[in-house]
């Protein structure tokens, strides 16, 4: 079990550490693949506009897989590209031999829709587990590219908890890229599921008969304390700014989650802190989907990660 004692009642699970580890048996997997079959997997991620945000999260991306022994092939757009164009580059970068997945950094200008682009990407470099026909995969508990927070998600109960049959599971949020595909896992696993949202009657309630509680909602620490069930594993997948509320620094911002952390930690049996759990177990599982990507291409089983 990975986690770390603050001294409070929950365990705090560590994502960062779970992440560094998974990432250093890709790497060897990535060192291997090449000595053996003289491949180096490719990741091609495309990024239209100059989103701070995006820019970041490709950075650390590109960056992550240079550390895995893999090639990075970054295909910066100005704002401005057509949906055309960005079509011609993903139809480019699904016939290159030399790139085994390929990432389209969402959100994407308004003028460009993600589901036609998405949908463009060959299915079997689709690393972000997007794609329709992985999508219907996954539902039908088939072989696919998972997305990689969800996957992430997975990984982390799994080694909170071991088995997780017959758990109660409750996913808040029901977005294609977190809320559904985890659902999705949960069933996988034999929990019985019950996703909620906005509209959900007495949310509040619904929560508290919960095991395992995936919040993905968006909304700075809309879970309460008060909510968690006692001994309840708590995943938080939301990462918000917030004022820091200090006389000193006005401006101040600082990062919560969708859970009140300081009084989920009070009642819940592990929980993820935010920053720092989910989000390095998402690009780890990037890297993750671009070993698998590379492997299948080339006729290879699953590889050890």
């Amino acid at each position: 079990m990975t986690e770390i004692n603050r001294g409070a009642s929950a365990k705090i699970i560590d994502g960062k550490s779970f992440a560094a580890g998974l990432r250093a048996r890709i790497g060897a997997e990535a060192a291997k693949l090449k000595a053996e079959h003289g491949l180096v997997a490719g990741l091609a991620v495309v990024l239209v506009g100059e989103d701070p945000a995006s820019q970041v999260y490709v950075r650390n991306k590109s960056k992550a897989i240079a550390e895995a022994g893999m090639q990075a092939f970054d295909r910066p757009l100005p704002a401005q590209t057509s949906e055309a164009d960005l079509l011609a580059l993903v139809g480019e970068l699904n016939a290159d031999p030399n790139v085994h997945g390929i990432l389209v950094q969402l959100p994407l200008p308004e003028h460009i829709s993600a589901h036609v682009v998405i949908d463009a990407i060959d299915p079997v470099k689709d690393v972000d587990g997007f794609h329709f026909i992985n999508t219907g995969k996954l539902w039908a508990a088939g072989g696919t590219l998972v997305p990689c927070t969800p996957q992430g998600c997975m990984m982390l109960l799994r080694d909170v908890l071991g088995d997780l049959k017959g758990k109660e599971a409750l996913v808040i949020g029901r977005s294609n890229i977190v809320g559904k595909p985890m659902a999705a896992l949960l069933l996988a696993e034999n929990c019985t599921v019950t996703m909620a949202h906005s509209r959900t009657n007495d949310l509040p309630a619904v929560a508290r008969r919960a095991d395992i509680l995936i919040a993905a909602t968006g909304r700075p620490e809309m879970v309460r304390g008060d909510w968690i069930k006692p001994g309840a594993t708590v995943i938080d997948v939301g990462i918000n700014r917030i004022p820091a509320l200090s006389d000193h620094h006005p401006r101040k911002m600082r990062l919560v989650g969708d859970v009140a952390f300081e009084e989920a930690v009070k009642v819940a049996g592990a929980i993820t802190p935010v920053p720092g759990s989910v989000g390095p177990m998402t690009i780890a599982c990037l890297l993750r989907n671009t070993l698998i990507a590379a492997c299948r291409q080339i006729g290879l089983g699953h590889p050890a990660v």
